[in-house]
């Protein structure tokens, strides 16, 4: 489960996407039209065939995921790695640490 998006001030709604198809053109896919209140929800949904923008921002949205979101190992190693480096640059003594 991801983090909670929150916003004070909502924005205005966002535009559906007006996806035209002229009336004897056999682009899309027979759509049941009542299974939607109107005939223009019915097809605003479906996309013609031939719209490549569409067909990829749907595969796009489809094939998100965030089992890879979490730190890599080799990151913290080279931070890890570069800030002994810098300590070592400034002359910090780790002798500070340890009791004596």
């Amino acid at each position: 489960m991801g983090p909670i998006k929150f916003k004070l001030f909502k924005g205005l709604p966002r535009n559906k996407r007006f996806n035209y198809t002229p009336i004897y053109y056999k682009g899309k896919e027979d759509v049941d039209e009542s299974a939607y209140p109107t005939k223009f929800d019915a097809y605003a949904e479906s996309l013609n065939k031939n719209d490549f923008s569409g067909h990829w921002h749907e595969n796009r949205i489809s094939s998100r995921n965030r089992n890879n979101s979490g730190f890599n190992k080799t990151i913290l190693v080279l931070i890890a790695v570069f800030v002994l480096i810098f300590l070592f640059i400034i002359d910090f003594d780790l002798s500070i640490f340890s009791r004596g």
